[in-house]
């Protein structure tokens, strides 16, 4: 394992698009050669709202918005999001993101990846 890595998030694949209509999804664990940090970039379309979301058993996370701005829904609260808003979000909450009107861009940290997939996603129900 080299010393350090640098990798450009707009330059990996988009692995989302093609499965969820105005969301793309990069994720750089693998080109960091990390054993402990996951980072992934997430852009969804003006107005996107997620109808899943999704939750951890070990896995604590972070999401950082560098664009645009929306809302979070953790468990049942929903909170609004402005850009460089920082969401820590504890492993059992199940989270899901709203973009605003001119969309919203996330960075996501995870920290080490479990040896079993830790992640379970769900459906959620926005309140109005």
């Amino acid at each position: 394992m080299e010393p350090f890595s640098i990798v450009n998030l707009l330059d990996l694949d988009d692995v989302v698009s093609a499965r969820v209509e105005g969301l793309q999804g990069r994720f750089a664990r693998a080109q960091l050669d990390s054993r402990d940090l996951g980072v992934s970039h997430w852009r969804y379309a003006p107005g996107l709202r997620s109808t899943t979301g999704h939750r951890h058993g070990e896995q604590e996370e972070a999401y950082v918005v560098v664009a645009g701005s929306g809302q979070v829904m953790l468990d049942d609260e929903v909170r609004e999001l402005r850009q460089w808003d920082v969401v820590r979000v504890a492993p059992p909450v199940v989270r899901a993101f709203a973009a605003g009107p001119d969309g919203m861009d996330i960075i996501a940290i995870g920290g080490p990846k479990p040896a079993v997939s830790d992640g379970e996603m769900l459906q959620v129900v926005w309140p109005d």
